[in-house]
């Protein structure tokens, strides 16, 4: 991609790019949302994926695969849902309208990497901390989050990056030209008269920086938790 996008005028292209009026406000946006949706899928993953290998509740196995079936679901099948509720609910044109959707979809593939990391937690930790006399919840907090942090580097690094580089959900949601995201920015230097491929590339190269310095401070993070998640 780099060398690709120092064809034809080198680094003008860059800073052609750069020079976008709007380009700030789209990475404010794109952050503001990726922020909100890694809380809300980091909280959500922890707490299902703790309940799923360690508390034992009627039907956990069925809600489980029931969850799991949510995989299969692309974006593009649940579109006109989405747009039609987020209609009736008032909430088109807002971040809303895509942090919600974009957290929902990738909860179920970050609890199925959890849950198998947190299985690998002997129950005799516990076992221990109950008969100390610890809550389920206190349990959870002084037990079994500290040892997740593994597998929570990889849950923030993957959900920035689905969150980062999705294209579709803020296209349609967000028509507001003060809210879009840095996925719209290669869409500037192609049109029905102009198609730049080299400034499209290099406003993709911009557009990756944030992600690629995420995996860098959480590169070890993540690759143990992303290998414990799958192997056990």
């Amino acid at each position: 991609m780099v060398q690709e996008s120092l064809a034809g005028t080198g680094w003008n292209n860059y800073a052609t790019v750069l020079a976008i009026p709007e380009l700030p406000v789209f990475f404010r946006n794109s952050a503001i949302i990726a922020v909100c949706v890694i809380v809300i899928v980091y909280v959500c993953t922890m707490l299902a994926s703790f309940a799923f290998s360690k508390l034992r509740f009627r039907g956990k196995e069925v809600l489980f695969w029931l969850m799991l079936a949510a995989l299969t679901l692309p974006e593009v099948v649940i579109l006109a849902p989405l747009f039609a509720t987020a209609s009736a609910l008032g909430i088109y044109d807002t971040f809303i309208a895509v942090i919600l959707p974009l957290a929902a979809l990738q909860i179920p593939f970050t609890v199925l990497l959890t849950r198998n990391f947190v299985d690998g937690i002997p129950n005799d930790l516990l076992d221990a901390a109950r008969v100390d006399g610890a809550t389920t919840w206190k349990t959870f907090r002084y037990v079994v989050w500290p040892l997740t942090a593994p597998i929570g580097a990889a849950i923030v690094v993957l959900t920035l990056i689905g969150t980062w580089n999705d294209y579709l959900l803020p296209l349609v949601f967000l028509q507001d030209p003060g809210l879009q995201t840095v996925t719209l920015v290669p869409t500037f230097f192609v049109g029905e008269f102009n198609n730049d491929q080299t400034k499209v590339v290099a406003a993709a190269v911009v557009t990756a920086i944030p992600e690629i310095v995420a995996y860098l401070l959480l590169q070890r993070l993540f690759e143990r938790g992303l290998s414990a998640g799958a192997l056990k």
